[in-house]
């Protein structure tokens, strides 16, 4: 006889862990099913810089930041420009999750525990106009043990729920059928495969044990998209950002394989805006890798000079930190997969960060004094220094013309003059001879500047890129990454998932990226930031609350 329980979860990440939690505090009985081994519990989670998007924050207010729930909305509503009939219920999950930032989200986390490091980051800085893309405002929470620092009040009730017998992880348990009896899901078949003692992140055995069948009333997929899997991201990757990389690396490890969305969508689920997804273009190859092609993400502040492959400036607002997708978009039409930064150590020193939890110790293990040393001497946080001189992407130069040598000996190829280069940041570093300027980027860093917190901790003072005090010049090639599914499962506002003919298939929910955060894409086609973990947060209640009141 299959076992039999009241909720089934499938996948053990931040959306999962949150939807058994609700479902064991609301009494019910849970099975988690997860693939890899129990040192990966917490997902793709663990590795984040653990960044949250809220509105209207005390953090917020006591930077000088005045943000409301109108602003914030309308910022999601001009990112997000949904345009497709399939939109109905994204557009109501952005609604629900701006509601839900403003109002009792950071009141919620903090009541287990939670705390932010007290510099909000303004990512996704737009400037297209009020109404297009981006933040008006910071809004970029890093959470206090970065990751972990979220995971960990929901991994802590999950372990209490264990203690109870209210819940089981079966790790090493591959779903690979959804049973589907008389139009609703009645459970899961799948795959136990070999015990493998594999680190959080490296590649497990997918070598088979056997075989298992799994009853209940409720199934969650929480599974997770399709960012470890290079071959369906360029399957579904959308012609309006030009034709896919030849070269990309991976910002997420080789399990985040999408396989779930298809089994769902086998067993009736409708899976809509799959051509939407979220990819980096500050991608450096990691030179300590963790997962195959591992790569790291420059989280930049705004005054890099940014080249395409040919020494072309890019133009604005296609600054650092400005618009991912734009950006994007831009560079593949350029014909090459690479670009670069061109810097100096006193940028480096101020405006790189690292994203993951695993390049900012400081933050990650709560530690004050370390994260105080950012802001003194003039080195880098040791992450980036470590990164700049074992980094296989990093040219560091005294002159520019050493600088453009070392570039092209990287890149293989001709492609950069030092004149041409030099004519550009000669220009540039003119414009800083006066509080003002006609160049749109000098204009942008001296708004940044006008930020408590960019001021601070995030910007470097202007200067000259080519004062010899501020050196020495560096260069980074920056490689296309992949990260985020935007699209996934159809899910109405109870994460109940939705049939091709638009009703809800009795017994399935669907939580966090799988759901593309909720609804089947609640970013539309462009993300704010700090949403990612947020809409696992919010969707991961919501379909375990909703499944606890369905199986009472």
């Amino acid at each position: 006889m299959p076992d039999s329980t009241d909720v089934i979860v499938v996948g053990a990440g931040l959306a999962g862990l949150v939807a058994a939690t609700e479902l064991t505090n609301a009494g019910r009985h849970v099975r988690v099913l997860e693939q890899e081994p129990e040192q990966s519990l917490g997902g793709q989670a663990f590795w984040s810089f653990g960044g949250l998007f809220f509105v209207d924050s005390p953090e917020q207010r006591r930077m000088g930041v005045h943000d409301s729930h109108a602003l914030a909305l309308a910022d999601w509503m001009g990112t997000a420009a949904f345009d497709r009939p399939e939109d109905h219920w994204p557009r109501r999950w952005a609604e629900a999750y701006v509601d839900f930032a403003a109002g009792e989200k950071r009141a919620w986390l903090h009541a287990m525990g939670m705390r932010w490091f007290p510099v909000v980051g303004w990512a996704e800085r737009g400037g297209y106009g009020a109404i297009g893309h981006g933040n008006s405002v910071p809004r970029f929470h890093v959470t206090w043990g970065t990751g972990p620092g979220v995971l960990e009040p929901f991994v802590r009730r999950a372990g209490e729920a264990v203690a109870k017998g209210l819940l089981r992880f079966d790790f090493r348990h591959r779903v690979d059928e959804l049973i589907v009896e008389n139009g609703a899901v009645v459970g899961v078949r799948g795959t136990r495969l070999v015990d493998d003692a594999a680190a959080r992140g490296k590649p497990s055995s997918r070598a088979a044990a056997g075989d298992f069948e799994q009853r209940a009333q409720a199934v969650i997929v929480a599974s997770g998209g399709i960012g470890g899997n290079q071959a369906l991201v360029r399957q579904n990757w959308p012609a309006r950002l030009g034709t896919p990389p030849a070269h990309m690396l991976c910002g997420v490890p080789a399990h985040v394989d999408g396989r779930m969305l298809g089994i769902s969508e086998t067993a009736g689920a409708h899976l809509i805006n799959r051509d939407r997804m979220w990819h980096y273009v500050e991608g450096i190859e990691n030179w300590d890798p963790i997962w195959p092609m591992h790569a790291i993400r420059i989280l930049p502040g705004p005054s890099s000079l940014w080249f395409d492959a040919t020494g072309k400036r890019l133009p604005g607002p296609l600054w650092p930190g400005f618009d991912t997708l734009g950006t994007l978009e831009y560079l593949r039409h350029t014909g090459h997969d690479y670009s670069w930064f061109v810097l100096d150590q006193s940028i480096i020193r101020r405006e790189f960060a690292l994203s993951g939890s695993e390049q900012n110790p400081d933050l990650t293990g709560k530690s004050w004094r370390q994260v105080a040393k950012r802001a003194i001497g003039k080195h880098a946080p040791a992450p980036v220094e470590a990164f700049k001189q074992h980094g296989r992407d990093f040219v560091v130069r005294d002159t520019l013309e050493e600088l453009v040598a070392g570039m092209n000996a990287l890149a293989g190829n001709a492609l950069l003059d030092a004149a041409q280069l030099r004519r550009e940041i000669e220009a540039r570093d003119r414009q800083f001879d006066n509080p003002y300027s006609k160049d749109s980027q000098v204009m942008a860093i001296h708004n940044a500047r006008r930020y408590r917190g960019d001021r601070l901790v995030r910007v470097a003072k202007p200067h000259r890129l080519l004062d010899p005090s501020h050196g020495p010049l560096i260069a980074v090639r920056l490689n296309i990454l992949t990260r985020k599914t935007l699209g996934g499962l159809e899910t109405d506002l109870q994460a109940r998932v939705l049939g091709h003919d638009g009703q809800p298939l009795p017994g399935l929910y669907a939580a966090g990226e799988a759901a593309g955060f909720g609804g089947g894409g609640l970013h539309g086609y462009r993300s704010l930031e700090g949403s990612f973990l947020g809409g696992c947060l919010f969707s991961g209640r919501i379909a375990g609350r909703a499944a606890a009141a369905a199986v009472a």
